[in-house]
C-alpha cells in the first residue's frame, strides 16, 4: 500500500504545481510541454517573472500576478486534502500515461491543437480529499457515466453495476452528478466498496450541493478528485476538461444512458482515444435517454462493447483468468435429451385428443417401430401420456411447448 502524502517531494516543488494549478487552466499541451522540459519550479517562476515564451504567457494572462499557492495548500489541509503531484509516490502514473501517449500527436502550432476542452494532456496535479492512496484506488477501478436526467431503468443498472463491481474488489469512477453518477456512486457504497468522484470545481465545494451526504459517505472510504484548486467554482468548460480525466483515470468506462449529445457519449469518447475499453447498456429504443449508448454500440469500427452486468464490465477490463465471465447458462428441461425421432414424435402427438402410433408415424415422417421405441421414453419424462385410445401430449407439456 502506498503512503499518503509526500513528504519526500521538495516543497518549493509542490508550491510550484499548487500555483501552475491556479495561474493557468487545466488542459494546455503548450504549458504541459514547457513544464515538461524546464520543471514546474522553473515554469512558475518565468511565468511570475512574465519571461515565459509568449504563447505560454498568455495562458496565464493576469493570474501571472497573482499568488494564492500556499493558501490553496492551507485551505486544502483544513478540509483534509491535499495536492498530488507526479513527484509523489501515490501519483497513478501507469493510467495517466495514456494521456502523455496521446498528447504526443498534439501539433506544435497552437493554432491547429485540439480545443482545450477535448484535448488529451496530463494533469500537472491533482487536489484529492480522503484519506486513501489515489493510485491505490484507480488501480482497478472503471468509470460509470450516464445522463444527469436519467431513468428509474438506467439508475438501477448504474447501481447494480457499481454495487457488483465493488463486491469484486473493483472502485466506480464518476463524477458526482444527479442521474446515473450519483446511483453509480450510491451502489458501490452500498456494496461497501470506495468509489471516487472526479469534480469540476475544488474539493472543498460540494457540487451538486443537494449530494452533501453523498459526498460524506464517498469521503468515509473513497476519495473527491480534481485539477481545480479549493475554492475553484463548477465553471461549465471546467465540467467538459475534466472528462478526460474520469476516462483517463480507469481501465474503462460505461456509459449507461446518454442523450444524443452528452457529456457521458463525450467521456467515452475520451476513453476510446485514449485506447481504454468503451461499453454501454442498452436501452429501451422509445428512450431518448438511451440514443447516445446505442449510437455507441451502432459504431461499425470502433463501436463500444454491449454490457449489461458487472460481470460483463469485468470480461472486458478484468485480469486474464482472474476476472473472466461465468456464461449463462440455458436452463435444461426434458425435451434437450431428445433425439431426433422423439422431438418428431413429441412434436406430432395433439393436445387433446389420443391418436394411434401409426397416425403419429405418418405426421413424424417415421417408422411406426420407432414411434414405438421412444414412446415409453417421452412417457416416463412426462411429455406424452396414454388416453385409453391414443396418444397425447401430457398436460404439462402442453403448457411448456
Amino acid at each position: 500500500m502506498t503512503a499518503v502524502g509526500g513528504g519526500a517531494v521538495d516543497p518549493v516543488v509542490r508550491r510550484a504545481r499548487a500555483w501552475l494549478s491556479r495561474a493557468v487552466e487545466p488542459g494546455s499541451v503548450d504549458l504541459w510541454r514547457f513544464v515538461e522540459r524546464e520543471g514546474p519550479v522553473a515554469v512558475a517562476t518565468a511565468l511570475r517573472a512574465g519571461s515565459a515564451p509568449p504563447r505560454v504567457q498568455v495562458l496565464a494572462g493576469v493570474r501571472a500576478g497573482e499568488d494564492a499557492s500556499a493558501d490553496d495548500l492551507r485551505r486544502a489541509e483544513r478540509c483534509g486534502a491535499r495536492l498530488v503531484v507526479p513527484e509523489d509516490g501515490e501519483w497513478p502514473a501507469l493510467p495517466l500515461h495514456s494521456l502523455a501517449v496521446a498528447v504526443a500527436d498534439e501539433p506544435v502550432a497552437t493554432g491547429r491543437q485540439t480545443d482545450r476542452t477535448k484535448v488529451l494532456v496530463p494533469p500537472l496535479a491533482l487536489w484529492v480529499r480522503g484519506a486513501r492512496p489515489l493510485d491505490e484506488l484507480v488501480d482497478r477501478s472503471v468509470a460509470l457515466v450516464g445522463s444527469r436526467a436519467s431513468t428509474a431503468y438506467g439508475e438501477h443498472v448504474a447501481g447494480e453495476l457499481a454495487a457488483g463491481l465493488g463486491e469484486r474488489g473493483w472502485t466506480t469512477v464518476s463524477g458526482g452528478a444527479f442521474g446515473i453518477d450519483a446511483a453509480a456512486h450510491r451502489g458501490a457504497l452500498a456494496a461497501g466498496a470506495p468509489t471516487v468522484v472526479v469534480a469540476a470545481c475544488g474539493v472543498d465545494r460540494i457540487y451538486p450541493a443537494a449530494h452533501s451526504a453523498l459526498f460524506t459517505r464517498v469521503l468515509d472510504d473513497g476519495l473527491l478528485v480534481s485539477e481545480w484548486p479549493p475554492g475553484c467554482a463548477p465553471l461549465r468548460h471546467r465540467f467538459l476538461v475534466r472528462n478526460r480525466l474520469i476516462a483517463a483515470l480507469t481501465r474503462g468506462t460505461v456509459v449507461v444512458e446518454a442523450a444524443a449529445r452528452s457529456g457521458a457519449q463525450a467521456t467515452a469518447h475520451r476513453a476510446r482515444d485514449l485506447g481504454k475499453a468503451v461499453m454501454a447498456v442498452p436501452g429501451p429504443v422509445t428512450s431518448a435517454m438511451s440514443v447516445g449508448c446505442h449510437e455507441l454500440l451502432r459504431d461499425a469500427e470502433r463501436g463500444a462493447t454491449l454490457v449489461t452486468s458487472a460481470a460483463q464490465v469485468l470480461d472486458r477490463v478484468g485480469e486474464l483468468g482472474e476476472d473472466l465471465v461465468r456464461r449463462e447458462s440455458r436452463p435444461e428441461t426434458a425435451r434437450d435429451s431428445l433425439s431426433d425421432v422423439a422431438r418428431r414424435v413429441l412434436d406430432a402427438c395433439p393436445v387433446r385428443i389420443g391418436v394411434p402410433p401409426e397416425r403419429l408415424a405418418g405426421v413424424a415422417g417415421c417408422d411406426v417401430l420407432d414411434v414405438l421405441r421412444v414412446l415409453p421414453a417421452l412417457e416416463m419424462a412426462d411429455l406424452v401420456q396414454w388416453t385409453g385410445t391414443g396418444w397425447r401430449l401430457a398436460p404439462a407439456a402442453g403448457v411448456a411447448g
